[in-house]
């Protein structure tokens, strides 16, 4: 018998960079014991048939239609019909069977969806930050074609990830990607929750085990690693360094202070990182889309608006020629053509001409304006919103950065030596104030580094320059990047040969100290200030009691004194300069269910590369019990100043209000009458105030009292009306506030209870509001379940079932507010329920209040689902005329819904045709309806607290501020 000889073993260990760019994807290597980082050239389609090595893999995928390609055009070298890029791509698509064509990924997708419309994957990274839609569902393309197959962007990620490792592996057989030491490039402006998704799509493509690292840092890694001979002579005269990145879909603003030690080297810090900006090549695409919109003929069916897919086609070709005119060897103009589509492909073809005058400015004049340095990012909602994405509402580049120097102007100027703001002066400040950069002016780095796609255009790379030159009175000195779409996957292979001590670091480690807040002005030392990123710090000689299976609450404070402190070192925390910062709400969740309410633990912490505090607990009886806490330290200031208000805001009279709850719903059977029990309302407001100022921390608090007295609900019917009603208020709106989706996972185990006193309609009326409450935290199946069980009530009761109470009483009108609520559940559902709703509705005993529903379930802006749930057009606009056709004077609801279904979004996929909401807005101000409501039609407008109020059915708790985008 033959022997079978066992696989070689991969020996080799790769540093190898990945740059999941929104345009690009891009991979850099190192081979083991070499420091000549070089490019990887991805395999990948460039025609039908033909396969080509490339550095750029364009991020994008075409969904191909059947027949539309021979399938041995589509072949790849490294596996039958593509499985390897095919793994990464099925997980999250719709209607992706294996008689599909594959998806297309790279160069010869891009062509083919700048030809077709409706088929082409793009943006998917801008779509991983968008918090408004389910990043998980299948969604994209956005706005395409029922018939057209559909993927989540965290399954597109995964796709572009999977073919990289498919090529990787085909051409380094013995050292497999998923073995090497890799490292996935994020930009500085992702918050956890996108970087969690980058990860989950790293995961899918089989490449688990990966280093995150900052987008600006790696471009400056790039820098530095090209310049490590002669670092000291190049940042001799640099002090602060901004790091301006646009590329396809964002912008990030990144600070680094340069210090010169006494040996001359030059030492580097992070002092600052910018907001999350959606803002950059695509947008510009799209202004110049837009232009070229207006000027082509009237589409086949008479529209002057094209559809959303057709919008996409366009922009791909926009993309193309902006490039070709933002080049220095740019023609005069260049024709774009937009092809038609279906058996029109020839003859319904547009052309029009755009000019570099024109590009100049859209494009320069646009997106990098000449501005002062006091200009803020305007707030107008009059912005570029398409596909579905919540671009930023200023397209201004320059007004941006403005915004971000202002706000790190004090550690700007700590790093150039400037004059503070009181008037007291640092070394060298008077040399610098001869240049503009005084007290009183914007403190602007010395030093600047732009990278990204666009600025391969050197028409933006001189404005910016100018720009922040003219701020500061001199030029700045410019550090330039030859070659800056690959710079980012370059320099994420130089962090790694940094980590080893193979080449330059940004170091000087965490720039301040950060404590755990314990009772009192106690705090315990986590993280000392300067402890290097990805460095544990083990506290062994502290032991904490760790709650399981509770809310919980931990606090932090950090301080950016020189004070030297031992991890683990109490420290009064009432004594310096302490500052307070977003604490982390969490329940940290038993292990095993025989797990005790508390376990004795131990922590280790360290600060990762994208400024994540981890704070591992470990069992001191078992090490391998583990339980990981994660402190995002980058959230804003207002978010931290909220968070420290809800903190030190606890209600004086909080106690006593617990104490009257507990009397009607405690353990001991007090003497409690009904009508006690019906005053229990009225003497909470007395004693915490009127209901309506109840703020959104007290709220949850009284949630958790009622919530622990859940099992005396039903001592009487009056308890149970009670209880629901109080319980469902103050967990409106079921999401918002820190640990809302744990508050409403516990409320819905009583769901299949359902109610005692059966025969009450107060009672269910209440059941029913409880839940039209807490709907916005409730999962998509949770929803179906509440939708199905009304309607089952609705369909009995129709069918006039025999059931163990009177029908009448179980409240039809209550329940028809819960059902237009359930924003989750599927377009196809709404739209039955909708079309049930009308059919109601021809009855004139119908209660007008319907017409509210059906406003809710059509409207073109959710309140908290996603956006990819809404009702399509072509389906509201029918009941958007049947609303047309009321007196809108005497079914007060009416205006109401019409302005919900004809609501502007600026995303054309969503938005009904312009002279339907013209329509509205006509009869809206002939009914001399607010001006805000005709705003919301005309204009892409946030809702203000009223409106909010009216589409959630009652006002929100004081204190709640929900975010969401167009």
């Amino acid at each position: 018998m033959k022997r079978k000889q066992p696989k070689p073993q991969a020996t080799r260990r790769y540093t190898v960079g990945i740059d999941l760019g929104t345009s690009n994807t891009v991979v850099a290597y190192v081979e083991p014991g070499t420091d000549d980082i070089r490019v990887f050239d991805v395999e990948q389609l460039v025609g039908p048939g033909e396969v080509g090595a490339q550095p750029l893999l364009p991020s994008v995928r075409y969904h191909p239609a059947a027949g539309e390609l021979n399938p041995g055009d589509l072949q790849l070298p490294w596996s039958r019909a593509t499985d390897e890029a095919r793994e990464g791509s099925r997980d999250g698509s719709r209607d992706g069977s294996r008689d599909e064509p594959p998806p297309i990924i790279g160069r010869l997708a891009r062509t083919l969806g700048a030809q077709v419309p409706g088929r082409l994957v793009t943006s998917a990274k801008s779509w991983l930050s968008h918090a408004s839609v389910d990043r998980l569902a299948p969604i994209l393309p956005w706005g395409a074609p029922e018939d057209v197959a559909k993927v989540s962007p965290v399954a597109a990620s995964a796709s572009y990830l999977a073919h990289v490792r498919a090529a990787w592996n085909a051409r380094f057989a013995d050292a497999p990607l998923e073995q090497q030491n890799v490292i996935l490039t994020v930009p500085a402006s992702f918050d956890e929750g996108a970087r969690a998704l980058t990860l989950e799509a790293a995961r899918l493509a089989k490449l688990p085990a990966l280093r995150l690292l900052e987008e600006p840092q790696a471009a400056f890694y790039d820098w530095l690693f090209h310049h490590r001979a002669s670092l000291g002579d190049e940042l001799a005269d640099t002090r602060l360094v901004l790091i301006c990145d646009v590329g396809g879909g964002t912008t990030d603003l990144t600070l680094i202070k340069v210090h010169i030690d006494a040996s001359g080297e030059p030492q580097l810090t992070r002092i600052g990182v910018g907001n999350h900006l959606m803002l950059g090549g695509d947008n510009m695409d799209l202004a110049l889309a837009r232009l070229v919109e207006t000027r082509l003929s009237q589409t086949q069916d008479g529209q002057t608006r094209l559809s959303a897919a057709s919008l996409s086609q366009l922009v791909e070709r926009c993309r193309v020629a902006k490039e070709q005119l933002l080049d220095a060897n740019a023609p005069a103009s260049v024709a774009i053509t937009l092809l038609g589509a279906g058996s029109r492909v020839i003859g319904g073809a547009r052309t029009t001409h755009v000019t570099r005058d024109e590009i100049e400015t859209v494009v320069v004049d646009g997106f990098f304006p000449q501005v002062a340095a006091d200009e803020m990012p305007r707030r107008s909602r009059a912005a570029i919103v398409e596909f579905g994405l919540p671009y930023a509402s200023d397209a201004a580049v320059t007004r941006h950065v403005a915004a971000f120097l202002k706000r790190l102007a004090a550690q700007s100027r700590d790093a150039l030596a400037l004059s503070s703001q009181s008037g007291e002066s640092d070394q060298g400040s008077e040399h610098n104030d001869d240049h503009g950069n005084n007290a009183d002016t914007l403190p602007v780095p010395d030093t600047l580094l732009l990278n990204g796609g666009v600025f391969r255009a050197q028409p933006l790379t001189e404005r910016l320059a100018q720009t922040l030159g003219a701020w500061r009175g001199e030029p700045l000195h410019v550090l330039h990047n030859d070659h800056p779409d690959v710079a980012v996957a370059r320099g994420a292979v130089a962090y790694g040969l940094a980590r080893t001590g193979n080449a330059p670091r940004i170091g000087g480690g965490s720039a301040r100290s950060y404590f755990l807040v314990l009772e009192g002005d106690q705090g315990i030392c986590l993280l000392p200030r300067g402890t290097e990123e990805a460095h544990e710090v083990h506290l062994d000689d502290r032991v904490f009691a760790l709650r399981l299976g509770q809310p919980v609450r931990f606090h932090l404070m950090s301080t950016v004194a020189d004070t030297r402190f031992a991890p683990g070192e109490l420290a009064d925390l009432s004594q310096g300069d302490f500052v307070r910062l977003p604490p982390i709400a969490t329940v940290v969740q038993r292990q095993h269910a025989t797990d005790a309410d508390e376990r004795a633990v131990r922590l280790t912490t360290s600060m990762t590369e994208v400024g994540t505090l981890e704070v591992t607990c470990i069992a001191t009886d078992d090490p391998p019990q583990r339980w990981l806490l994660q402190f995002e330290l980058r959230r804003n200031e207002a978010a931290a100043a909220t968070d420290e208000a809800i903190e030190s805001g606890r209600h004086p009279s909080l106690d006593h209000a617990i104490e009257l709850i507990e009397r009607s719903f405690g353990a001991r059977s007090s003497d409690v009458g009904p009508n006690e029990v019906k005053r229990l309302r009225a003497q909470l407001e007395q004693t915490l105030g009127p209901r309506d100022n109840w703020d959104v921390a007290l709220l949850r608090e009284l949630f958790g009292a009622l919530w622990e007295r859940a099992k005396r609900r039903r001592r009487s019917a009056a308890h149970e009306r009670l209880w629901l009603n109080l319980t469902g208020y103050c967990v409106r709106p079921g999401f918002g506030y820190p640990l809302d989706e744990w508050r409403v996972e516990q409320l819905w185990s009583i769901f299949d209870d359902g109610i005692q006193y059966i025969h009450e309609s107060q009672v269910w009326s209440e059941w029913w509001t409880l839940w039209r409450r807490a709907a916005g935290g409730l999962n998509e199946d949770a929803q179906l379940q509440l939708l199905d069980a009304m309607d089952f009530l609705q369909a009995a009761s129709i069918k006039k079932q025999k059931l163990p109470f009177d029908p009448a009483k179980v409240g039809y009108a209550d329940m028809i507010r819960v059902q237009a609520s359930l924003e989750r559940i599927s377009v196809d559902r709404k739209i039955a329920l909708a079309q049930q709703l009308l059919e109601r509705l021809r009855k004139p005993s119908e209660n007008h209040q319907t017409w509210w529903a059906i406003g809710r379930i059509g409207a073109r802006l959710p309140f908290y689902g996603s956006a990819h749930g809404v009702v399509p057009p072509e389906v509201a606009l029918p009941w958007l005329d049947a609303v047309l056709a009321l007196d809108w004077k005497k079914v007060e609801p009416a205006a109401f819904a019409a302005v919900q279904l004809s609501r502007m979004t600026g995303d054309r996929s969503r938005d009904l045709p312009d002279e339907a909401r013209e329509t509205v807005i006509r009869r809206l101000e002939a009914l001399g309806a607010a001006p805000a409501w005709v705003r919301m039609v005309r204009e892409t407008v946030a809702l203000d607290e009223a409106d909010t109020g009216r589409v959630f059915g009652e006002s929100l708790p004081a204190g709640l501020k929900l975010i969401g985008g167009a």
